[in-house]
């Protein structure tokens, strides 16, 4: 399932009577990070989102590599999403959520498989109590377990930064340049601007649903 690039021709997407997107083309390498930026209601979340494939475009196409996103469902299985929301089941533990979606991504882990992810992302005693219990930084440090367990081949990354400390935002930091570093193709969503001009090896800018700007 491997591929190099992610390539989009001609996105657009209509939400009833608001045009989010429009003529969208734009292409993210492997082992770099591209900052997609723009003001509120520009389109970078929906962007995102048809990346991800929780959506589908209502126009133009997504290319994964040769593969055709929407001839290819099982290339979901090769992304990764982190966003503001964890997206973590709030009454079971770190493992058990970390666990529950190895077996969603066909990856079925045991407790010591996951072990390295544990200690990668300081996972300490607080992981077996229900996440509802969990700071933002604990479930922050989960969500990026889980969004990277399977070793994604594009990583989508939506504001992650909001609501952490310090400590929190450097974890974050090592995380993703040790997946730039693997290989995964980054899409960075962020009104963090250090985080930004730290992580970003290149930029898009988009102005109501459009690229008005893009970095080589």
């Amino acid at each position: 399932m491997g591929f190099g690039f992610v390539q989009t021709k001609g996105l657009s997407k209509v939400y009833g009577p608001t045009r989010a997107l429009t003529s969208v083309d734009l292409r993210f390498e492997r082992g770099q990070v591209t900052s997609v930026e723009g003001p509120n209601g520009s389109g970078k979340s929906t962007l995102l989102s048809l990346l991800g494939m929780l959506a589908r475009p209502s126009k133009g196409d997504i290319w994964f590599g040769d593969r055709h996103v929407g001839k290819s469902p099982s290339l979901r299985a090769a992304v990764g999403v982190l966003a503001h929301a964890p997206m973590i089941y709030p009454d079971l533990s770190a493992h058990e959520n970390l666990r529950l979606f190895a077996q969603l991504y066909g990856r079925p882990h045991a407790r010591a498989d996951l072990a390295p992810l544990a200690e990668r992302f300081a996972l300490g005693s607080w992981a077996e109590r229900p996440a509802r219990t969990y700071s933002r930084g604990q479930l922050q440090r989960v969500a990026l377990a889980r969004a990277v367990l399977h070793a994604p081949q594009l990583l989508l990354l939506d504001e992650p930064s909001t609501g952490l400390d310090v400590a929190s935002v450097e974890r974050l930091v090592s995380a993703v340049q040790e997946e730039r570093a693997r290989g995964a193709i980054i899409v960075l969503v962020t009104h963090d601007d250090p985080l930004r001009d730290r992580l970003a090896d290149r930029r898009v800018a988009l102005a109501h649903g459009r690229v008005v700007e893009a970095s080589p």
